[in-house]
């Protein structure tokens, strides 16, 4: 059965975020509140709370999958999103 977490940006930073079962927005996929596709709703209704609070911005759901306590994002792009920028700093804006 699929399982999928709730992420989007932070608009304070930018950040990527994660939510949490706490109800909070994590920068790292640790303690992700995962549901079974079926049960997501709670993860939508957060999602869709904390972006109109100007919290959060572009929330979705993505696959994931979890292994041993490690969750991993099953598609290539959010996978790219949970490991950060694949540019360095000498590059871009931050240089």
């Amino acid at each position: 059965m699929t399982q999928q977490i709730h992420t989007a940006n932070r608009l304070g930073d930018g950040r990527v975020v994660f939510l949490t079962v706490a109800g909070t927005w994590s920068t790292g996929l640790a303690g992700a509140d995962i549901a079974a596709a079926a049960a997501v709703a709670h993860l939508e209704a957060k999602g869709r709370e904390d972006e109109a609070a100007r919290l959060v911005v572009g929330a979705y759901l993505i696959e994931v999958a979890e292994s041993d306590g490690i969750v991993e994002p099953l598609r290539l792009r959010e996978r790219i999103r949970t490991g950060g920028p694949t540019v360095g700093n000498d590059v871009g804006r931050a240089a």
